[in-house]
């Protein structure tokens, strides 16, 4: 397979100057077939030496010592260089072997001793298909023959030879030691590169250690930055993540915000739980005084009939037994009393009549059992006039208010809570809702706060009270007139029949000293408009009994105007 090729053989140790021929040149070639591992002096035995290669007519280096003549070779990558090996610049020399110049040529072969480099083996064994060559003599004037090469290969460790051709010239002579070229070899598999370093086989075991140390160097430092930013990601894992947050604060509010208003009403407000028969619910109710007297809705309490319960919940979570007063359907008003309670906190009540339609408003309660629920808003209308109740079908669980219209939510189980003002005084009693049920009722999901609510105003609720805790009734005042209820037009009309047979216009009532007549239509009260006859019993409900109204009445297409006192008549 190298058949064709040079071969590359292994210096020998000092060889036999006179060479097998003996004419003194050691131009015998090597036998081709011979083995390879001919070149180690081990195998050789007592025989003559035969020269590896013709002697070297022009002691070129690396090849021999160096002669004054000879120019250092140039260092050419491997692809420019031919096969041969490179060229000398120069005159030609003569066939003879003598130079151009006059000077004689080798006296002697000089065999190399094996060395370690590129086309050997490690042990100095040539590769296949390598040229052999042999040290050229010395040339002629040196009286000294070189000294022997050392045959062991150099350590790995060992630095290379400097990169020069070792003394040159006539005042050089011949070096002892060959320049770097002795170990040049042109077939090498690397290619030379032009950075300055020695040629393959004297520079690359320390650029090999070089780049080895530039290596271990590099991954010591990568490793210990890794290690460095490893362990700051593990230190950042590690702490644990603690956000900004304001710091403590005091604790008391604005006396007019909803918190500082909420702070100091919830004390006064409970939560009833009513049981009677197959009947319960859930309401709340106010403080009215130090004796536990407490403010709610009629219906709340409703359901306890004359032998239910009634459990008061207390804002700081105290339950107390509970007793009805009195109560009243017409006004949904009732006053229910706790007995051996202290401490309590009643509020203070405002004056309704003070309110305007755009004022701040807080409600207070228990939506759907969940007690002390604070809502605000604001006061929407004034003197809605609104009716609650009528499941009896009979009349007599209707109530009729001139209400105080809200935009704060209240839901089922606000009903009988306080509506505050601004300096946290009762201004309304909290008892209707409009409801977006639609057609579907209750069972279509849509009922609940709208924004529209409705409280008994606080006027007409103490005196309610007072009545209720005094005498355990209340009182209504009455014109002494029935109305027509199914009257479609404008206004309320008096009736043409009375209730049970009775005259239309009760007999000395109030309606009777004023003028008032059976058909007469009843327009406006101190100077309001009403549409229907319900308005007008919520206008009239809204005063006292011996309240002075002035009505405006429509007769025979004719305006008129009246004066009246009204009368009492007490709740059944």
């Amino acid at each position: 397979m190298d058949e064709g090729k040079p071969k590359w053989w292994s210096r020998p140790g000092p060889a036999d100057p006179a060479g097998p021929s003996g004419d003194g040149h050691g131009g015998g070639a090597a036998d081709p077939g011979s083995d390879p591992g001919a070149g180690h002096d081990a195998d050789r035995g007592p025989g003559p030496r035969i020269p590896l290669h013709d002697p070297d007519r022009y002691s070129t280096p690396p090849y021999g010592e160096p002669g004054p003549w000879a120019p250092a070779p140039s260092v050419q990558h491997p692809g420019t260089t031919p096969a041969h090996g490179v060229p000398l610049q120069g005159p030609a020399t003569p066939a003879d072997g003598t130079p151009a110049h006059g000077v004689p040529g080798p006296a002697a072969p000089v065999t190399v001793p094996p060395q370690e480099g590129p086309g050997t083996l490690g042990h100095g064994t040539p590769l296949a298909g390598a040229p052999r060559y042999d040290r050229a003599p010395a040339p002629a004037g040196y009286d000294a023959a070189p000294p022997p090469y050392d045959t062991s290969p150099p350590p790995y460790d060992s630095a290379p030879p400097p990169h020069d051709m070792g003394p040159a010239g006539p005042a050089g002579g011949g070096g002892a030691e060959p320049g770097p070229w002795g170990r040049y070899d042109p077939w090498a598999q690397a290619p030379l590169q032009q950075t300055g370093a020695g040629p393959h086989g004297t520079g690359k075991p320390r650029a090999r250690r070089g780049a080895l140390v530039g290596v271990l160097v590099l991954g010591v430092v990568a490793g210990m930055i890794g290690g460095v930013v490893g362990a700051n990601l593990e230190a950042r894992r590690a702490v644990q993540v603690e956000l900004p947050q304001a710091g403590t604060e005091a604790k008391g509010r604005a006396p007019d915000s909803v918190a500082g208003i909420a702070a100091r009403s919830l004390p006064g407000v409970v939560t009833l739980h009513v049981r009677g028969g197959s009947d319960q619910g859930t309401g709340t109710g106010f403080v009215l005084d130090g004796r536990g007297h407490i403010l709610t809705n009629n219906h709340v309490v409703e359901p306890a009939g004359s032998g239910g319960e009634i459990s008061v919940t207390f804002s700081g979570g105290e339950v107390a037994a509970a007793e009805v007063v009195g109560r009243d359907a017409g006004y949904d008003l009732a006053v229910v009393k706790v007995s051996g309670v202290s401490g309590l906190k009643p509020l203070p009540l405002g004056n309704s009549d003070n309110v305007q339609v755009g004022d701040p408003v807080v409600a207070i309660g228990a939506p759907f059992d969940l007690a002390n629920t604070v809502t605000s808003g604001i006061i929407s209308a004034k003197e809605r006039p609104i009716t609650a109740g009528g499941e009896k079908g009979d009349g007599s669980d209707i109530s009729y208010v001139d209400a105080l219209q809200t935009d704060a939510p209240i839901n089922p189980g606000n009903s009988g809570g306080p509506l505050m003002d601004s300096r946290a005084r009762v201004i309304g009693i909290n008892s209707a809702i409009r409801s977006a049920e639609g057609a579907g009722g209750p069972e279509s999901g849509q009922s609940g706060s709208i924004g529209l609510g409705f409280a008994i105003p606080v006027n007409q609720g103490k005196r309610v009270a007072e009545e209720l805790i005094n005498t355990g009734k209340a009182t209504h005042p009455i014109i002494g007139v029935t109305l027509d209820m199914d009257f479609t037009g404008d206004g309320a009309r008096v009736g043409t029949e009375g209730n049970d047979g009775a005259p239309p216009v009760t007999v000395g009532g109030p309606g009777q000293k004023a003028g008032i007549r059976s058909g007469d239509v009843i327009t406006e009260v101190d100077g309001q408009r009403v549409h229907s006859g319900e308005e007008l019993i919520v206008k009239i409900r809204a005063h006292r009994p011996g309240d002075r109204l002035q009505l405006t009445l429509e007769r025979g297409g004719q305006e008129k105007k009246v004066t009246l006192v009204l009368g009492s008549a007490r709740s059944g």
